[in-house]
Formats: C-alpha cells, structure tokens, sequence
C-alpha cells in the first residue's frame, strides 16, 4: 500500500518511522505547505513524490492511504478532502477538536464508504486490554471510583514552537485536548461506560497560551462509577500517565512503565495479570513516545483494505474523548454541572 503523509510536523516522523517498519508497506509521497519542509522530509524518508498542496495528494491515483498529521483543527477538513478522494484514513488524535466537526467527518466517510483509521495507541497496549476485559467479565465486580492521572510537561518553548499550539481554533484545548486526550480515551474504553453528568476545571495557571494547561473534572458514569481526571502541561518535570480502577472485587493500577497493582479477592477467580514491560512515554516531551502503537495501526488499515474488513479504531469508535473534553470546557465556562 501507498501512503502519503499530510503535514510534515513532528507527528510526521512517528508515522515516517512506523511505516520504516513495515516491509510491505511504502512511504510513496509526502506533503506540507511549507516546500523546504516538505522537500527535507521527503528526503530524510525517501518519499518517491513531494506535493505541496493537499489537494494535489488527492488527485493522485498511486495514493491508496492518506496519514492525516496536520494541526488539529484542520484534521476534519483533510480527512473529509480524502474520503471524497476514495482514500483510505489514518488520522493523528483528535480526530476533530468539537463533537459538530467530528460527527461532519464521520458523516462524510460513511457517505464516501472508505477505510478510516484513528490514533489512539494506548488501546493496544496489553495492560489496557486486560483491564477492559476484566471490567467487561466483571472479575473487578461493581467498578466504584476510577482514575486518570495525566500530568505532562511543557514549557513555553513548547508552545511557542508553532503558531497552532496553544490556540483554541488549531488545537482545540491544551492539557486536555492535545496531551491527555490519549488518557481520556483510555479510561472510558477501559470502563466501557458512558458519562452521565460532569463536573469538570480547566484554567490557564502558568503558560502564556489561549488554552488550559491544567485542569481536574469529576465524572460521574451512567453503571454508577465515579471516575476523576487530571491533565496538566505544568506538572514538572512529567510524570507517567497512570489510570487506576477499583471494584468491589479488586483494583488495578498502571502507569507508562506497566503494572503497579493487580489485585483481586478472590484469586482463584482473579484474570490473569498481563506479563507485559510497556514503556510509553510522551509526558516529559512530544519527540519521547514509542511508534509501537503507530506501527501496529498502520499495518492494521492496510491489511484492512487487501482483506476488506474493518479497522480497530474506526472513527465512530473515537469521539468520546473529545466530546467528553470539549464538556470539561464548558462545564467551567457555564461553572456548572452538566447532564451528557
């Protein structure tokens, strides 16, 4: 399969060194609207064509699968130009940074009828896994509190790196929106729950950016768990996401580096604990995070196109996080408790 990669930035290169490892698969063209940045990325990867314009990515035929890596808040807009194109999808998270944007785009794909493909890595981790499989077969019983730690670090450099960071137009959100989106992805998937009512804080405390660098929200689930969330781009020097749930029969806790606790009542009746030494990465900088995850969801769409099956993540799959976040926002602009 031929995949071209729209948007040159530092996502880009994740994508460029998953598909490195992926022998059946080619990085055939690259594109970004800033030519010198495009021409250097093709030639660091190896990309047969370099365009300029997505547009141009579009119309060309030899483009079965479109890697989406531009700023958030242009993610619709290019995923809605390649399924009118017929391409298959790989977009960055969010998948769009307002539930209106993302249902637009999910319309548009189904219309269309081709493969989409969202990123949201931590599902595939074995640990997450074995902790929605333990919550799904009730070993943890009635899940009571759940947690989602996401303390990163980003100084202002950071966002001062590119205009887009830190907007509330091409990023969407801070803290929440473009870091701790993953977590918050994750902690729902893992509790295979929907929220009920939210109460949720997000302030601008110590960066010079429109967005929140930290925030804390209280969920409460519609099976009765009550779940907290905190996100932070202050938190120095970083921390590794860690996510907990406790049940009525047994708790399990986990970070980026794998299992803290993994404990059960009843042992005889207790999952077994996943033997698995996971480094994840990403809260002390954007470049520090494994392509492990990338590289098994880009083999994953394009075996998906030659077997004509479904994806893992399709894009109705992965709007709960933003909708959720995007909540959060509005839960402290309106200082109110809000009914999902």
């Amino acid at each position: 399969m031929n995949f071209a990669i729209v948007g040159c930035g530092v996502i880009a290169l994740t994508h460029a060194k998953a598909l490195a490892r992926l022998p059946e698969e080619t990085l055939y063209a690259v594109c970004d609207i800033i030519p010198e940045k495009a021409d250097a990325f093709a030639k660091e990867h190896g990309a047969k064509k370099v365009y300029y314009n997505a547009d141009d990515v579009m119309n060309d035929p030899d483009v079965d699968i479109v890697c989406v890596c531009v700023p958030s808040g242009t993610h619709g807009e290019i995923c809605i130009k390649a399924a009118h194109a017929g391409k298959a999808i790989v977009c960055e998270k969010p998948m769009e940074i307002t539930p209106e944007r993302m249902e637009e785009v999910v319309r548009e794909v189904e219309k269309a009828g081709v493969k989409m493909q969202c990123i949201f890595q931590r599902r595939l981790m074995p640990t997450a896994i074995a902790v929605r499989n333990a919550v799904r077969e009730g070993k943890l019983g009635k899940i009571c509190l759940a947690h989602a730690d996401l303390k990163y670090y980003r100084d202002q450099a950071y966002y001062n790196s590119a205009g887009w960071r830190g907007t509330w137009d091409q990023d969407g959100g801070g803290a929440l929106m473009n870091q701790g989106v993953h977590g918050v992805d994750l902690i729902l998937w893992m509790l295979d729950d929907k929220v009920d009512t939210l109460y949720g804080q997000a302030y601008t405390l110590a960066r010079d950016i429109a967005v929140e660098d930290t925030a804390s929200a209280l969920l409460h689930m519609k099976k009765g768990t009550l779940c907290t969330i905190n996100a932070a781009t202050t938190a120095y020097p970083g921390f590794s996401t860690s996510f907990a749930i406790h049940g009525e029969k047994g708790s399990v806790c986990f970070n980026d580096q794998g299992i803290v606790s993994w404990d059960f009542i009843d042992e005889n009746d207790a999952p077994v604990r996943p033997d698995a030494g996971e480094r994840v990465g990403g809260s002390k900088s954007n470049t520090d995070i494994t392509i492990d995850g990338h590289v098994a969801l880009l083999h994953d769409i394009a075996q998906a196109l030659r077997d004509d099956r479904p994806v893992m993540i399709p894009p109705q799959d992965a709007m709960d996080a933003v909708r959720v976040i995007c909540s959060i926002y509005r839960s402290t602009k309106e200082q109110a408790i809000l009914k999902l």
